[in-house]
């Protein structure tokens, strides 16, 4: 693979496939954790949520009653991390494929969404490589790559741009009253009458501070050396995000873009 700026292809590639590892890791470990609560007698039964396709075909139904099988459903997340960590020595065609597969198995048996925007990064990362590892069939590594990180990076960048045109017209943000709305729902309750997130002043400001990074995050494609401020500002949100929330999953499915992003900043 070519070197071209200031980080190579393949270093990016290499980034991006050991992030993504660890991402996946992550959540199939918490899924996992959580088997006693899917199975049969658990508090999300695939008995109960198999409603939600009541309509879908007959042979549809029992294709996913076997999938979702409480054993056959143990074996699924062990392969998935078999190959989550298999990226950790670079992807390939199967291993791509799989992981892509095994990601829309568990959000349809999760009703589309098991942790949200997580959930959208981690199919859009896995779709990247999965165009990568396929195209790079007919059209060589290189070409390949590039065409799957600039995947990536399009659904980033336009994920960050278009949270920030939502903020933009929103008052509650404008006006900054919806950051400590926010806030009161974390993990440690409601914010104390005396938090500095509570005056409007402060709360208004950085409400705003929110709304122009991310509605100028497309300026990371003017060069390497905003993409870098601009991932190094978005590491430090989403590790916000997850100390005030919990969302660790949040935090690595977004970082995983970052090597695409710097990457691409440094072609124009």
């Amino acid at each position: 693979m070519s070197i071209s700026g200031p980080i190579s292809l393949y270093t990016a590639v290499r980034a991006l496939e050991c992030l993504c590892a660890i991402s996946l890791l992550i959540q199939t470990l918490e899924f996992l954790r959580m088997r006693s609560a899917t199975t049969r007698t658990g508090v999300w039964s695939w008995e109960v949520q198999r409603a939600d396709i009541a309509h879908a075909p007959l042979w549809l139904r029992k294709v996913f009653d076997v999938l979702y099988r409480d054993r056959i459903h143990h074996l699924h997340l062990l392969l998935r991390a078999g190959a989550a960590a298999s990226l950790f020595w670079g992807s390939s065609p199967f291993s791509a494929v799989l992981l892509f597969t095994s990601t829309m198995l568990i959000l349809i048996r999760w009703r589309g969404a098991f942790n949200g925007g997580s959930d959208f990064m981690t199919i859009v990362v896995l779709t990247g490589l999965v165009i990568a590892n396929i195209a790079a069939l007919f059209v060589g590594p290189v070409l390949a790559w590039k065409a799957g990180l600039w995947y990536i990076t399009i659904h980033a960048m336009s994920s960050y741009f278009i949270s920030g045109a939502i903020k933009l017209f929103s008052p509650a943000w404008r006006n900054g009253s919806a950051l400590s709305f926010f806030l009161d729902g974390g993990l440690y309750g409601p914010l104390s009458e005396r938090s500095v997130f509570r005056k409007p002043l402060v709360a208004m400001i950085c409400a705003w501070a929110f709304i122009l990074w991310e509605c100028c995050f497309p300026l990371t494609m003017t060069g390497p050396a905003w993409a870098v401020v601009w991932c190094g500002i978005a590491a430090v949100f989403h590790f916000l995000v997850f100390r005030f929330f919990g969302l660790n999953r949040f935090f690595w499915a977004w970082v995983v873009n970052f090597p695409a992003i710097v990457y691409c900043s440094a072609q124009q």
